[in-house]
């Protein structure tokens, strides 16, 4: 099984195009958000490519494609024009006998994680800061964003394949790997 994650696109149509592109590239078998899908939010400047009607748009066109959880910028409202559930709090999936737990990451997160189990991994986004860190009883990882990447990170998204958790920048670029210990 092949899985895309990615976060905080924040209403930004050319990040999302881009995502979408490389997400067909990939020939993944589900793309997952991290959630902050059309609204930028209060503390976040506005994205170039600001046009949340247009990722309405491109995402609805992808809507079985996708798993989504809800981000601190999604709303009931914003639920109301997109055709694919995006208010959950969390979902799980495991992936070679691990659970792993995913989330935005302003409720749960690297600080405050939920209840795991030893080598467990907890899988947010809210930073916009791609993290891979082994904390001994679970591993903490983070996409970054798609669209507003802090603390000199680039535009990117993560790929889950045979073991590998594996950073890309939007035109495929690699970053960094990161393999499972089993």
């Amino acid at each position: 099984m092949k899985l895309v994650f990615a976060s905080d696109i924040h209403g930004d149509a050319a990040c999302c195009r881009a995502l979408l592109e490389a997400y067909k590239n990939e020939g993944a078998d589900k793309l997952i958000l991290l959630g902050d899908l059309l609204y930028h939010g209060p503390r976040n400047d506005l994205p170039a490519g600001y046009a949340p009607k247009e990722v309405i748009s491109l995402l609805n066109s992808v809507k079985e494609e996708l798993l989504c959880v809800r981000g601190n910028c999604d709303t009931e409202v914003d639920q109301m024009v997109l055709e694919f559930p995006i208010l959950a709090d969390y979902a799980v999936l495991y992936l070679d006998g691990r659970l792993v737990y995913m989330t935005h990451g302003h409720h749960a997160s690297e600080a405050n994680p939920p209840l795991l189990r030893k080598g467990d991994i907890l899988l947010n986004g809210h930073t916009h800061i791609p993290a891979c860190v082994d904390h001994g009883d679970f591993l903490y990882l983070n996409p970054g964003s798609v669209s507003i990447p802090k603390e000199n990170s680039e535009k990117q998204y993560l790929v889950y394949e045979d073991g590998y958790f594996t950073w890309k920048k939007l035109d495929g670029g690699i970053i960094r790997s990161h393999k499972l210990s089993f």
